[in-house]
């Protein structure tokens, strides 16, 4: 560990012991959040696992909503899933070689199976299925061991349980009875809760999905945040509905977009003052679509962890596994080489912040303390300029090389002269001391 990261952690440590809480609107929050927050911002980058019963069909997660699957019959295909080489340690070595800090997976998704060993249901990989193993359980022995954190992602919808009544905008021809209790639902839905924080050690957070389904229902969420917050005081709640975070979450969510963008057409544009996370697909499915080869290059998913970084935001990168537990090898390939470039470039990304420049056409900037990254992604000359932030350049580098960057002032800024671009070059990173003027 670095003198800085000792620093670092010296001072998160102080956080909790010195500072009581924050209070944010009339939310109190404790000192210990807070500074979980914190280093959840500082990761920067996390590995998303989208994998399920859905993965046996090739056709992605929201096959059950698609195809009109009554419940009998997908509960005969949940019958037969056995994922015998699922295996957890290469799923987190793997997440290490990409320089992940962090895993998320879900335990539920919408088609209402349980990817857990559960007593609020029998509809659970233990007891519907041949594999009669616990991956989650598995999975965070694993991380323990190997120092990443893991979230569970838990879907508030479902396209199976009659109690998901009155039922919302998906998974209505499924088949289920027009009546249910909804008091019912969200009872099974904590005891679930309750076993994934009491039954796998401390978690990262709880990842909710799915209240966009019908956003004005009676969620009951001061009572489920309560529970989590009083089983691990230290877990996050990131909730992806689409919206400015609510009282008792900790992280604000972008899906297929960074934030204050809505080209996926569903995520505000309004950005608040909690820790930021975008969430994005490698190809265009989160779980595995056996017909979907649309996957963005290294380049890409590194320009995004960047642009991400620059908009102060951390990037969860997704994966779908194949039904048998395996990891597509383009997803392999990618995520090795996104963690090699991290390797030489990580300190460009991890533990900063979005930086004194707004992003623009050719790039984004990040910042730790007096110390500016210059994300070079989208530029063919050699000469750059920057707008001016009222700091003065002290010396300029490339990150990747050491060689120095000659720096000019001009009227409204500087001029970066760059050293020739070499066509495997990802994203050329130029690393700026500076003085307050």
């Amino acid at each position: 560990m670095s003198s800085r990261d000792l620093l670092r952690s010296f001072v998160l440590a102080l956080l909790v012991v010195s500072a009581p809480v924050l209070v944010q609107g009339q939310e109190v929050v404790p000192a210990e959040r807070l500074a979980v927050r914190e280093a959840f911002r500082e990761a920067r980058f996390g590995m998303f696992i989208h994998w399920g019963v859905y993965s046996m069909l090739g056709q992605g997660e929201w096959v059950m909503h698609n195809r009109d699957i009554q419940v009998p019959a997908y509960e005969a295909l949940a019958s037969s899933f056995n994922p015998i080489r699922f295996n957890a340690r290469e799923w987190v070595a793997l997440a290490k070689a990409a320089g992940a800090r962090y895993i998320t997976i879900t335990s539920r998704h919408h088609d209402g199976f349980s990817m857990f060993a559960s007593k609020a249901s029998d509809y659970n990989i233990v007891d519907w299925t041949p594999f009669k193993r616990d991956p989650l359980k598995e999975l965070a022995d694993e991380c323990r061991r190997e120092g990443i954190k893991l979230f569970f992602y838990y879907s508030q919808l479902d396209w199976r349980r009659p109690d998901y009544y009155p039922r919302g905008r998906t998974g209505n021809g499924t088949g289920r009875p027009d009546a249910g209790d909804w008091n019912s639902y969200l009872d099974f839905m904590d005891r679930q809760l309750e076993e994934l924080l009491t039954g796998y050690g401390p978690l990262g957070g709880i990842w909710f999905d799915g209240m966009w389904d019908k956003p004005q229902a009676p969620w009951r969420l001061d009572k489920t945040y309560a529970l989590i917050h009083r089983l691990q005081p230290s877990a996050l709640i990131v909730a992806n509905h689409h919206q400015l975070p609510l009282p008792g979450e900790d992280v604000q969510v972008f899906e297929q977009d960074l934030p204050g963008a809505n080209t996926a057409g569903f995520n505000t544009k309004e950005i608040g003052t909690l820790p930021l996370e975008t969430c994005l697909t490698m190809n265009r499915s989160w779980g595995f679509n056996i017909t979907d080869r649309n996957f963005k290059t290294t380049r890409e998913l590194i320009g995004y962890l960047a642009r991400a970084a620059g908009a102060d935001a951390n990037l969860l990168l997704n994966v779908g596994p194949r039904p048998d537990g395996t990891i597509q090898p383009e997803a392999v390939e990618r995520l090795r080489e996104i963690g090699k470039w991290l390797q030489v470039n990580g300190e460009s990304i991890y533990g900063t912040r979005g930086g004194p420049i707004t992003p623009r056409a050719w790039g984004v900037t990040t910042r730790r303390g007096s110390t500016v990254y210059v994300h070079v992604l989208d530029w063919p000359d050699r000469a750059l300029t920057i707008p001016s932030w009222g700091a003065r350049v002290t010396s300029a580098r490339m990150l990747a090389t050491g060689e120095k960057v000659g720096v000019t002032e001009v009227e409204g800024g500087i001029a970066l002269a760059l050293p020739p671009a070499k066509p495997d070059d990802l994203d050329r990173v130029v690393v700026l001391e500076t003085v307050r003027e």
